[in-house]
C-alpha cells in the first residue's frame, strides 16, 4: 500500500513539473487595433517580426460595452459582461459620480485563468491587471489608486500600489531591483513612462520567479487614442512605445531561458472611433420628471455612459411606467437626433452578454460619445476618440497576435473574440477552463 501512495505521489510530482514547464505571457495593449501590427507604418517592428513566427488574426470581436474592464475580464474568463458579472469601467452612480472604479476582483463571479491556476499549483502574476485588487495571483500588482482625498488634488497610485500589492513588499521589491524610486507621475498616462515602467517590472518578474502565466496591462496607447483620435503623433509614438516594452518582456523571457517553454499572446480590448458630439440622455429623464439633479435621492432612470454606449438603470427593474416614459421621451426627440443612436432592447443584449439589470441601452452611430450629465444642451461638442461602442464594426475591433510554444506558423484567422483567448491559454496550461461562450481554434495549435 505504501509503494503504491508514493508511485500516486511521484505521478502527481511529475504532472506538476510537467504543467509548471509551461509558460503563457498574455499582454494587452490598451486600445490595440490590428493595423498596427498589419501596416508597418506603425512601427510595431518587433511585435510584426515576432508574428512572423506565430499567427495573428484580421481582427477581434470584443464585448458590450467595449471598455477596459469588462474586456479585460472577459479575456482571463471566456465570458461575457453578462456571465462575469463585470459589466462596466465604473459602477453606475445616479446620486452622484465618486470616481471609483470596478477595481476588485471579487466582482467577478466566475472561475479565471488566475483561480484555476492557483488551484493546480501554478505560479501566477497580474501586473497591472484590470478589476485585480485581490487577485489569488501569487504576485499581485494591481490596477488601482486612492482618490483624491479633496478637490484640486490628484489621486494617490503609489501609495495604493505599495498597499494592495501581493505579497506584501512586492511593490517596493519591484521599486528596488527594477525601476528605482518612482512618484506618481512615473505612472500617469500622459507620458509614455508608465509602460516603460511596466514592462521593466513584469521583466524582472518573469527573470526572478519565471511564472507560468503572466498578464500585463500596458496603458498608454488608450490615453492618446483619447486625446487624438485614431491617428496622431502621439498616438503614434506610443505604439512605438507599446513595440518596444513588448521586446522587453521578450527579452526578459530568452533571458531567463524560458524561451523554448514560453507561448506568447499579445491582444488588446478594443478599437477606437473619433468623435465629434457627446450625448446627454440625462437630459431627457431630467426634463421627462423622471431624474433630478438637484434631488438625485429622487431618481427613477438613470442612464449610465460607458465612452460609446449608455445603458437604462431603473430604480425599480419592474417599473413599466417608468421604462414606457423614457421611451416617450426619446421618441419624442427630432427624427434627425433619433437618428443619431439605435435603442438595444434586452433581447438585443441577452444576445452580446451585457448587463442583465438594464432594461435597455443606446448605441450611437460612430462619431458620437455619451455622457451623464443631466443639465445642458442634449448635444454638445466632443473631439478625440473613444471606445464603448456595439461590437459591430470593424473599427471598434481590437487584436491577437501569438507565437511561441505550442502556436503554429503562418495562420491568419479572420475574425475571433476576445472570449476566444482564456480558452488558448487553458488548453496551453492545462487548466480545465470550464465550458464559456469562447471557442479554442484547433489551427492555432502546433501539432
Amino acid at each position: 500500500m505504501k509503494k503504491i501512495i508514493l508511485m500516486m505521489l511521484a505521478m502527481l510530482s511529475i504532472g506538476m513539473l510537467q504543467a509548471q514547464d509551461a509558460h503563457v505571457i498574455l499582454i494587452s495593449v490598451d486600445g490595440l487595433r490590428p493595423e498596427f501590427y498589419k501596416d508597418a507604418s506603425w512601427s510595431m517592428v518587433n511585435l510584426r517580426q515576432a508574428m512572423q513566427t506565430g499567427a495573428y488574426a484580421d481582427g477581434v470581436e470584443g464585448v458590450f460595452p467595449s471598455v477596459t474592464y469588462p474586456s479585460h475580464t472577459t479575456m482571463i474568463t471566456g465570458v461575457k459582461p453578462l456571465k462575469h458579472g463585470v459589466y462596466y469601467n465604473t459602477p453606475p452612480e445616479p446620486l452622484g459620480v465618486t470616481g471609483k472604479w470596478n477595481w476588485t476582483y471579487d466582482n467577478i463571479k466566475v472561475p479565471t485563468i488566475f483561480s484555476l491556476a492557483k488551484a493546480k499549483g501554478l505560479s501566477t502574476a497580474s501586473m497591472f491587471w484590470p478589476v485585480s485588487v485581490g487577485n489569488p495571483a501569487t504576485y499581485n500588482l494591481p490596477e488601482y489608486w486612492y482618490l483624491p482625498a479633496a478637490k484640486g488634488e490628484k489621486r494617490n497610485m503609489i501609495k495604493a500600489l505599495s498597499e494592495h500589492a501581493f505579497p506584501k513588499g512586492f511593490y517596493e521589491e519591484l521599486q528596488e531591483n527594477a525601476t528605482g524610486k518612482l512618484e506618481d507621475v512615473d505612472f500617469d498616462g500622459e507620458y509614455l513612462s508608465i509602460d516603460d515602467n511596466l514592462a521593466r517590472m513584469s521583466s524582472y518578474v518573469i527573470r526572478k520567479y519565471k511564472p507560468s502565466f503572466l498578464a500585463l496591462h500596458l496603458v498608454a496607447v488608450d490615453h492618446f487614442e483619447h486625446e487624438q483620435g485614431r491617428d496622431g503623433d502621439k498616438v503614434r509614438a506610443s505604439v512605438a512605445g507599446a513595440d518596444r516594452a513588448i521586446k522587453s518582456i521578450l527579452e526578459a523571457i530568452e533571458k531567463a531561458g524560458i524561451k523554448d517553454k514560453t507561448t506568447v499572446i499579445i491582444t488588446g480590448d478594443h478599437g477606437f472611433v473619433n468623435i465629434h458630439a457627446s450625448l446627454a440622455p440625462n437630459v431627457l429623464l431630467a426634463q421627462a420628471g423622471l431624474y433630478d439633479s438637484e434631488n438625485k435621492e429622487n431618481w427613477k432612470a438613470y442612464f449610465h455612459s460607458a465612452g460609446g454606449s449608455s445603458f437604462l438603470q431603473l430604480k425599480d427593474k419592474n417599473d413599466k411606467q417608468t421604462l414606457a416614459k423614457v421611451m416617450a421621451a426619446l421618441k419624442k426627440l427630432p427624427l434627425s437626433q433619433q437618428a443619431m443612436f439605435e435603442v438595444k432592447d434586452r433581447v438585443a443584449l441577452d444576445v452580446v452578454g451585457a448587463d442583465p439589470n438594464v432594461a435597455l441601452a443606446l448605441a450611437p452611430v460612430h462619431g458620437f460619445t455619451f455622457n451623464n450629465s443631466a443639465t445642458g444642451d442634449f448635444i454638445r461638442p466632443a473631439k478625440g476618440g473613444t471606445h464603448g461602442f456595439f461590437p459591430d464594426s470593424k473599427e471598434i475591433q481590437t487584436g491577437f497576435v501569438a507565437f511561441g510554444k505550442g502556436i503554429n506558423q503562418g495562420v491568419v484567422i479572420p475574425q475571433m473574440g476576445l472570449v476566444d483567448i482564456a480558452p488558448l491559454i487553458a488548453k496551453l496550461l492545462n487548466l480545465d477552463l470550464p465550458a464559456g461562450d469562447g471557442l479554442l481554434y484547433p489551427g492555432l495549435l502546433a501539432k
